[in-house]
């Protein structure tokens, strides 16, 4: 994983999930060669997280099959 402290000053194009809600608790992703860049909603010109494609489908994957647990 790659770390930016500033996601708008990538200059990537994030873009929100269809079905994020006005309650503003998403994220915004922007594809990269290999690579998902993900942010907070909230906070575009915060930090963004760059995770390997790979991972970022297995993360998915793992949210859309409710198989992630809960950690306390």
């Amino acid at each position: 994983m790659t770390y930016y402290p500033n996601a708008a000053a990538t200059g990537l194009a994030f873009m929100k999930s269809s079905r994020s809600t006005d309650q503003a608790n998403c994220v915004e992703c922007a594809g990269l060669p290999g690579a998902v860049a993900v942010r907070d909603s909230k906070d575009p010109e915060g930090p963004a997280h760059i995770y390997p494609t790979s991972a970022f489908k297995r993360f998915t994957a793992a949210v859309g099959s409710s198989s992630l647990v809960p950690v306390n």
